[in-house]
C-alpha cells in the first residue's frame, strides 16, 4: 500500500484573485498584492498563475529574479515576446520553457480577436541563467496517448515535467528520480485522488519525502500536470 506522504494542498477556492474587464488571474502562490503566510513558494517553484485574457489583449510582466518559466496554454493560442528580442507563438497542445534573466520584461498576448485564451504561468527560481537563452516551444500529445503521463522533454533543466489526460478510474504511478526531490501536482481539468487526497480542477498538491506517487482519475477527460523538482 502506498503511504500518505507529507504534503500540502493548495485549493483553487483559496487562490489570490486579480481581475480587470479584459484579464483575470488566479494565484496559487504569493504574487503581487496577494500575500498570505501559507502561500509561500514550494522549493524553487514560486509562481503558478491561472490566467485568462480577452481577445486582442496582452499583458506585460517583469521578472524580478533569474527564473525558468513554463507557459502552458489550456484554451486557445498565445503569443510571447520580450525585451531580449524573442518572439514565439504557443498553441494549446504545446508549452514553452525559457530561462529568463532578472529584469526581463515580457508580453503575453491573445492571438484571437474575439475569443478568450486561458493559460498557466509557472515560474521557478534559477540563479545564474544565461542572458542569451532561447525559448523552447515543445509539443505534447495527450489525445493519442491517453491514460498515461506524457513526459515533456526539456533541455538544460533541473525539473521533470509531465502531463496526462485520463478516463475515469484510470490510474498511474510516478517514481521520483531522487527521493530528496519534491513533486507538485496540479489538476487542470476534472478530479483526481492523489496519494489519498481529493483534488478538483485547479487544485495543487505539494509532496515531499516521497519515492513514488499514485493517482486515480475520478472523472472522464481529467487532465493532470506533474512537476518534479529539487528542494
Amino acid at each position: 500500500m502506498v503511504q500518505q506522504n507529507k504534503g500540502k494542498i493548495f485549493l483553487a477556492d483559496e487562490r489570490g484573485h486579480n481581475e480587470m474587464e479584459w484579464f483575470r488571474s488566479y494565484n496559487t502562490f504569493n504574487f503581487g498584492r496577494y500575500q498570505h503566510d501559507h502561500k509561500s513558494p514550494f522549493g524553487p517553484l514560486y509562481v503558478l498563475n491561472d490566467d485568462t485574457l480577452a481577445g486582442g489583449k496582452s499583458i506585460s510582466m517583469t521578472v524580478e529574479a533569474d527564473s525558468e518559466i513554463l507557459l502552458v496554454p489550456i484554451v486557445g493560442t498565445i503569443t510571447y515576446d520580450d525585451n531580449n528580442g524573442n518572439t514565439t507563438i504557443i498553441e494549446a497542445d504545446e508549452c514553452q520553457v525559457y530561462d529568463v534573466p532578472k529584469d526581463t520584461t515580457f508580453n503575453i498576448g491573445n492571438l484571437y480577436d474575439n475569443e478568450l485564451v486561458n493559460f498557466l504561468q509557472i515560474w521557478f527560481y534559477k540563479p545564474g541563467v544565461e542572458p542569451d537563452s532561447v525559448p523552447q516551444v515543445i509539443p505534447f500529445d495527450i489525445v493519442n496517448f491517453k491514460d498515461q503521463l506524457v513526459p515533456i522533454p526539456i533541455d538544460n533543466t533541473s525539473y521533470k515535467f509531465g502531463i496526462g489526460k485520463y478516463a475515469g478510474r484510470e490510474e498511474s504511478t510516478y517514481k521520483l528520480s531522487d527521493h530528496n526531490n519534491g513533486l507538485f501536482v496540479y489538476v487542470i481539468e476534472g478530479a483526481f485522488e492523489v496519494q489519498y487526497r481529493l483534488l478538483h480542477a485547479r487544485d495543487g498538491l505539494a509532496l515531499w519525502e516521497a519515492e513514488e506517487v499514485e493517482w486515480e482519475a475520478l472523472s472522464n477527460d481529467a487532465i493532470i500536470l506533474v512537476i518534479e523538482m529539487p528542494l
